[in-house]
């Protein structure tokens, strides 16, 4: 029995092909870096982009590693949240730790 994984939002394409451009990578060699085999690479890179097939997670993570970008990125349907997650990921540690205390003092102040 063949189980069907729930479709994707139209997001995940769009991002993939956002980060994909963003690092400068065509889809052939995008593929190759993730291990698909280099003569159906772009094809399928193409497909993932264009919603018409749905990578397994972990694709997705091993796609996320060579564009740089957390897999939670091509999932979020709200773009700004999106750009967020992109935002909060390139913190450096300091930065980190500062976000932490103001999020810290947000549940503290929100209890109140």
């Amino acid at each position: 029995m063949v189980v069907q994984q729930p479709r994707l939002p139209f997001r995940f394409g769009t991002r993939l092909r956002q980060a994909r451009e963003r690092k400068g990578l065509a889809q052939d060699k995008l593929g190759v870096l993730i291990g698909l085999d280099e003569g159906c690479s772009s094809a399928r890179i193409s497909r993932y982009e264009t919603g018409v097939h749905q990578p397994p997670f972990e694709t997705a993570r091993n796609l996320a590693r060579v564009l740089n970008v957390p897999v939670a990125f091509f999932y979020c349907e709200d773009d700004w949240l999106a750009q967020a997650i992109l935002y909060l990921d390139r913190l450096n540690t300091e930065q980190k730790s500062q976000f932490d205390d103001w999020r810290s003092n947000q549940t503290t102040n929100a209890a109140d």
